[in-house]
């Protein structure tokens, strides 16, 4: 019987994703373990591998569709024996019925009303009229409903373009962003209306005249994107942060830094070379064990206090950040945090992250000394309750016995979910981060 391979959920998080590109094509034998589709999750772009093993028979979502929903069919998977006739029982038909309800609703424009003129009396009651629907004509005359995706539409308006000229790509002829980029492409007609309205001056508002919104180009938002908002307001909105804020003088830890380096071996497996954020992955991980009452999160059943210090350590990469993992840093060397850390970095870049790799995690660290922020305040990461933000370490007066000396200072912020840890709490844990950070050893004993 016809296998049907549906969209899968590739992270937590993932309520939909898009269709990146198809390994596969239709007719091809595939076996279990075969990478088949590369999937655009929140986090990452994922290889999808097939779980059992046949022919493609028919690939139902087309490569470059957007938002496509966890659990939808895709594509449908022949085993030996069957061919294209079968396929019909596995994959369902669309309903004929709903969808257009569905699109009639998702192409609904929103208009401002018009003045118009007084009504004139009529004998009956006035219907009322049908929103409009965006058609276009068959051969025959007859209007023919438009079917594509709401994205799609945007693009055709703000390019000027005709979706009645254009033929869909996506699933039973829907017309998906790719189709209306390709238009562009070719130089697409532009609706007459859209073209007079393009030549056309806008009214000027007195008192305005020079002024306007500038020339942009619209970039759609990006999985990884749309998450990253709705998280960080959500963050801002309902977990209630405070902010505490230390200054560490950070030359001793500069100068073990630089003789661990100097002990490593030049090249080799061996050979390796500590920064000054893999110091800081250790004693934050460190620190938490020390006090282990700030190692928590908020939940409605009651406080999760963490037994492990599973170190969140934001990375920036292309459109976004993710925060991969150092899962229980307290009990790692520096050389193993370092080692672990940059394959996880290099993995965060080129969009290979599992979702193991970034699930989880008790506490964040944002380091943004490389870019000279001298100091700033990091929205917590829910559902964890605390993330220290760290500055650049600079050269700067500080007070000795009386005496004016140049140290090298560097600040750190820590942002605190006061439902689950209060500010005395907080207070103890950065004071203990602080003497990590400034007689380093303790952290290596």
């Amino acid at each position: 019987m016809p296998i049907n391979i549906l969209m899968p959920a590739l992270s937590p998080t993932m309520t939909e994703g898009n269709l990146a590109k198809w390994l596969k094509n239709e007719g091809d034998e595939v076996k279990a373990g075969d990478v088949i589709a590369e999937i655009e999750t929140d986090k990452a772009t994922m290889e999808v591998e097939a779980v059992d093993e046949g022919r493609i028979g028919k690939i139902l979502v087309p490569a470059g569709s957007e938002g496509v929903k966890v659990n939808d069919v895709i594509a449908v998977l022949l085993e030996e024996g069957e061919d294209a006739s079968a396929i019909g029982k596995a994959a369902p038909a669309p309903k004929p019925a709903e969808q257009p309800k569905t699109e009639a609703k998702q192409a609904e424009p929103k208009v401002e009303s018009a003045p118009q003129a007084a009504p004139t009396p009529q004998a009956g009651p006035a219907a009322t009229p049908a929103p409009r629907v965006p058609a276009k004509a068959d051969a025959g005359g007859k209007s023919e409903r438009i079917f594509a995706s709401p994205l799609a539409r945007r693009i055709a308006t703000e390019k000027g373009i005709d979706l009645a000229g254009i033929n869909g790509s996506g699933p039973h002829g829907r017309i998906i962003r790719h189709d209306v980029e390709e238009a562009v492409g070719k130089g697409g007609g532009a609706k007459p209306a859209a073209a007079a309205a393009a030549g056309a001056k806008a009214p000027a508002i007195p008192g305005t005249q020079g002024f306007g919104e500038g020339a942009f180009d619209l970039v759609p938002h990006t999985n990884m994107r749309k998450t990253i908002a709705r998280r960080l307001q959500e963050s801002k909105q309902f977990v209630p942060h405070f902010y505490l804020t230390v200054d560490c003088e950070i030359d001793r830890l500069l100068e073990l830094r630089e003789e661990i380096n100097a002990a490593s071996p030049t090249e080799g497996e061996g050979a390796y070379k500590l920064s000054v954020n893999d110091f800081l992955i250790k004693a934050c991980a460190v620190a938490l064990k020390k006090v282990p009452a700030a190692n928590a999160s908020w939940s409605d059943d009651g406080l999760k206090m963490y037994k492990t210090a599973d170190i969140s350590v934001a990375v920036a990469i292309p459109g976004g950040l993710v925060t991969p993992i150092i899962r229980e840093a307290e009990r790692k060397s520096l050389t193993e945090i370092s080692s672990e850390m940059k394959s996880l970095a290099k993995r965060a870049k080129d969009g290979k992250l599992k979702p193991e790799d970034y699930t989880g995690g008790s506490f964040s660290l944002s380091n943004l000394g490389m870019y000279g922020i001298k100091e700033f305040s990091a929205i917590i990461n829910p559902p964890q309750a605390c993330i220290l933000s760290v500055g650049a370490g600079e050269q700067r007066p500080v007070v000795r016995n009386g005496k004016i000396e140049i140290a090298t200072v560097m600040s750190i912020t820590l942002s605190v979910d006061h439902r689950a840890v209060d500010g005395a709490l907080g207070a103890e844990y950065l004071a203990a981060l602080k003497r990590l950070i400034e007689k380093p050893l303790g952290m290596l004993v």
